[in-house]
């Protein structure tokens, strides 16, 4: 019998991740939270979830080894999107990916002047690309967490991250000087599976997208 697997990350955004697919009768038959299994079985007997690193979705997509995925704008920029297919955007994760300095730092001033400055983020093609695009000159540090302290010690003049309640930014006396685009979770399908799991692939993104639809 033909099986579905969706690759979920244990991210930031599962906890909105796994109603979207309880309301379609697909629930995890484990508590994917605390589980050490990197495959684990749904109330669907035809469907299971695959847990990965949120970096990792689009690739295990874009290779078959799993049917559907989801994965945040953020990630398909960073690490491409090639040879996927996004029939929806979720509306879950919602966020938005800009760049910060520490108060009182003159951005503008550094801007117009056309200093080189130095950036850290773990975005390094979102981040290069955009600054690019204003001709900015800049040199990129690649962090992968605690990215709020590169500019209270010195290490950059900015960061490029991802922004949702701006929370920890006061709390570490960083402030938000330019939004370069709102981010949020996509469904992500295998094209091949498109065609193959037909019968099981498309009703569920078509689920999907009424349920997201009413939502909205």
């Amino acid at each position: 019998m033909p099986r579905m697997t969706i690759a979920l990350s244990k991210g930031r955004t599962l906890d909105e991740t796994l109603p979207l697919f309880a309301a379609q009768g697909i629930v995890p038959v484990e508590d994917v939270a605390t589980s050490r299994k990197l495959v684990i079985g749904t109330s669907r007997g035809d469907v299971d979830f695959m847990m990965l690193r949120a970096a990792d979705v689009p690739t295990y997509v874009r290779h078959g080894a799993a049917d559907l995925g989801v994965a945040g704008k953020d990630v398909l920029i960073e690490h491409g999107s090639e040879g996927l297919y996004q029939p929806l955007d979720l509306g879950i994760g919602r966020c938005r990916m800009s760049v910060a300095t520490r108060r009182g730092y003159d951005w503008q001033g550094t801007v117009q002047r056309g200093a080189r400055i130095r950036v850290a983020t773990k975005f390094i093609a979102t981040a290069r690309e955009h600054f690019a695009v204003k001709g900015m000159h800049v040199d990129l540090i690649r962090l992968y967490g605690s990215m709020e302290l590169a500019p209270l010690v010195g290490l950059a003049d900015a960061i490029v991250d991802l922004i949702s309640t701006g929370n920890t930014l006061k709390a570490n006396d960083l402030v938000e000087v330019e939004t370069i685009m709102p981010i949020s979770s996509r469904l992500i399908a295998n094209p091949a599976a498109l065609k193959l799991k037909r019968d099981l692939v498309k009703p569920l993104i078509d689920a999907l997208d009424s349920a997201t639809t009413a939502s909205a």
